[in-house]
């Protein structure tokens, strides 16, 4: 678990289900990540064991669940992500709508490149669509710079790449 002054961050359990199914329901997920086509509990409990679960023991990362250190409210999500396109792991993040712009996305980022830091990656990328500029702005203010573009695979659109030397 990682702790901050505001939050917890930990891993994603069966038992987060309810919470996955309304953040991958938010049009704003939708819009600015991808339509995960999770539409019942039964599927983001689904979703949790085939993707963050099964990342945690093929890489030793993924997405972890970000909650309210006060009252343990989970508000989103954060972690680093093995892509299959990726040269090194990325950055990811996702908050429900009424916890953005409170500084609490970059709290749980800077927490999550802070462990990151403490393992052997030398750097960490994260990937944007360009019209994100909320995600935008908050990746500059963690010290990352545009890479280059990418298109994911399955996707037709490039997306902006970003990088962050961690050493």
């Amino acid at each position: 678990m990682i702790e901050t002054e505001r939050l917890l961050i930990k891993p994603l359990t069966k038992a987060d289900g309810a919470f996955i199914l309304r953040l991958l329901k938010e049009p704003t997920f939708i819009e600015n990540i991808a339509d995960r086509g999770v539409r019942t509990e039964a599927d983001a409990i689904d979703y949790i064991a085939q993707g963050p679960q099964a990342s945690y023991r093929q890489h030793g990362i993924g997405l972890w669940k970000v909650e309210l250190r006060d009252s343990g409210e989970a508000i989103g999500l954060a972690g680093l992500l093995q892509r299959d396109y990726l040269p090194e792991p990325d950055l990811g993040y996702a908050l429900l709508p009424e916890f953005t712009g409170k500084g609490l996305a970059l709290e749980a980022n800077q927490a999550v490149l802070d462990w990151a830091r403490q393992k052997p990656y030398e750097r960490v990328f994260a990937i944007c669509n360009p019209s994100n500029s909320a995600s935008h702005g908050l990746l500059l203010k963690l010290g990352f710079a545009v890479d280059s573009k990418v298109v994911p695979p399955g996707e037709t659109q490039p997306i902006n790449r970003y990088y962050l030397a961690l050493k």
